[in-house]
């Protein structure tokens, strides 16, 4: 452990996996696991005591869910929200939706493996969201019904407020796509993207990228796909 760790909350209901995670994290040596929960309430309690860096949340816990938790430590009107990554299984991407509009950072599968869970922690420790690209699209996108219809108006001020380029931005970051992917798309640098996405966020007052790709959807900038 360094003066400079990621202090690191796992909650998940499941003894043998909760262990895994810490051997994971503990392994770090830029990490430290400070605490954990076997159930949602028991989360919410030791996470506003304990103040970590990242929560890795469960979706599927006992007495109070992973969204509910979610949404009482990084929901609307949080004074200060906490990063949290939510790691769950494909055949439940509905509750991952949730959690993402219930506030949370970002979202992994269970099967990912310890490098990408490691790295999952450590781009939310920095204050970025976590979407895997490669889902993304379908995940949202077979929500996005569910989202609207919003008005014209709620459209029309968005497209008032960015820039025909901060647009296409934002389309791709909604379509899935990395800033890296981004910037060839648009054959831009990757620096120029994430500048892009900065006033993005700024303008339309939105926390993340997680908040932007749930707007997209919810005023009809990109459209669901099977």
């Amino acid at each position: 452990m360094t003066d400079a760790s990621i202090r690191v909350l796992i909650c998940e209901d499941q003894e043998l996996v909760r262990a895994g995670y810490i051997t994971i994290f503990s392994s770090q040596p830029d990490m430290d696991v400070v605490g954990e929960a076997a159930d949602g309430r028991a989360a919410v309690e030791i996470a506003r005591r304990l103040r970590p860096d990242v929560i890795v949340m469960d979706i599927r816990m006992p007495i109070v869910d992973g969204i509910e938790a979610t949404r009482q430590l990084a929901g609307p009107g949080t004074a200060t929200p906490a990063k949290i990554l939510v790691v769950t299984t494909f055949n439940v991407d509905a509750y991952v939706y949730e959690a993402l509009k219930a506030g949370a950072s970002g979202f992994l599968l269970k099967d990912a493996p310890p490098a990408e869970l490691i790295k999952g922690v450590r781009t939310i420790a920095r204050g970025e969201s976590l979407l895997a690209p490669a889902v993304t699209r379908t995940l949202i996108g077979h929500h996005a019904e569910r989202l609207r219809p919003a008005t014209l108006q709620a459209r029309e001020e968005i497209v008032r407020a960015l820039t025909p380029r901060e647009l296409e931005v934002l389309e791709q970051i909604a379509a899935g796509l990395s800033n890296a992917e981004i910037a060839a798309a648009l054959f831009i640098t990757a620096e120029t993207v994430k500048t892009y996405v900065s006033r993005i966020l700024t303008k339309l007052e939105l926390r993340d990228r997680v908040q932007a790709v749930i707007l997209a959807y919810r005023v009809g900038l990109v459209s669901s796909i099977d």
